[in-house]
């Protein structure tokens, strides 16, 4: 049975949106495509700037000019990634409770008053609601009693959040700098209640036989097309671990691979990557995206990727 594309609605030319994205080595980012495409999907006239600091040789010294500039250019807001999602926030005028409890910023808002003649920057965080988002939908009821964590950098440390928020009895942080999960255990435990929040010397005391573990959560760049590998030896999975993946080129990384093969539930990395999204549209437009568009849009963007893109390339997710 064929079907019909139906005809997108009508651009409003009222409905002029101009956002970004500022950050380093940026240009092969599936974001713009992604907002874009939704907004002309909802009759939207949004323009998606990717403003990267790699172009100009500068760093996060630059942030004070952007941010003021896109104050007074009429930006809705600025999506924000490394290496400035700390250094925004001396420069914005609020932030969001999730913003401020994970001490990092990847979405910026403006909010204008025009009787006052004000613009207001408000920093928020899409980083852990996005992934439980995508978790959420794909695991629906997942076992979250004993979860092991692999790297707390930013997207763990966003993770780490969610996860307790979720409800994950006991959280076990792993990281390649084990002085670092110390301090990020730490961190969590005066923030939330239960002292849930521990750590652990590698992935494979972590995860021994007896562990009690129900989950993993891989956060670190192993598996990405420009890092290939496992974060983890394959004998550690078996059937009724759960794993989620946060790497989305490829979107079948060799974890996912070894973890079906194990009889392991999974989650793909582009759940967290579509969550963000829908996280941020919904910030910069104050309009409810359509998800499953948004996913499968970015699924079709990373295949046609994976067509024109070579073993052993380098293409930053």
């Amino acid at each position: 049975m064929m079907t019909r594309a139906l005809p997108l609605p009508p651009m409003n030319p009222s409905n002029k949106l101009l956002v970004g994205l500022i950050g380093e080595g940026i240009q092969r980012s599936l974001t713009p495509a992604m907002h874009e495409a939704e907004a002309r999907a909802q009759g939207l006239a949004l323009h998606y700037q990717l403003i990267d600091l790699d172009s100009t040789g500068q760093g996060v010294e630059a942030l004070p000019t952007l941010i003021a500039a896109a104050r007074t250019m009429g930006f809705a807001g600025l999506n924000i990634t490394f290496p400035c999602k700390q250094a925004v926030i001396p420069l914005l005028d609020d932030l969001s409770d999730e913003a401020r409890a994970m001490g990092a910023v990847n979405t910026v808002v403006f909010e204008r008053d025009a009787a006052r003649h004000t613009v207001r920057a408000i920093g928020h965080n899409t980083d852990g609601p996005g992934w439980r988002w995508g978790f959420e939908r794909t695991l629906p009821g997942a076992d979250l009693t004993r979860v092991v964590l692999l790297g707390v950098g930013g997207a763990g440390s966003a993770i780490a959040h969610a996860l307790l928020r979720m409800g994950t009895t006991a959280l076990v942080l792993v990281d390649i700098d084990p002085a670092r999960a110390t301090a990020a255990a730490g961190r969590l435990n005066a923030l939330y209640p239960g002292h849930r929040a521990m750590h652990a010397t590698n992935a494979a005391e972590a995860l021994a036989a007896g562990s009690g573990a129900t989950g993993v959560v891989h956060a670190t760049p192993v598996g990405m097309d420009k890092l290939p590998g496992m974060p983890l030896d394959a004998k550690l999975l078996r059937p009724g671990l759960w794993v989620a993946e946060i790497v989305y080129f490829p979107l079948e990384t060799a974890l996912l691979r070894a973890a079906r093969a194990a009889g392991c539930a999974v989650c793909d990395g582009g759940t967290m990557a579509v969550g963000q999204a829908v996280g941020a549209f919904r910030l910069f437009t104050g309009r409810e995206p359509d998800a499953a568009r948004i996913d499968q849009h970015f699924r079709k963007m990373v295949a046609e990727r994976a067509d024109h893109v070579g073993p052993g390339s380098d293409a930053t997710p």
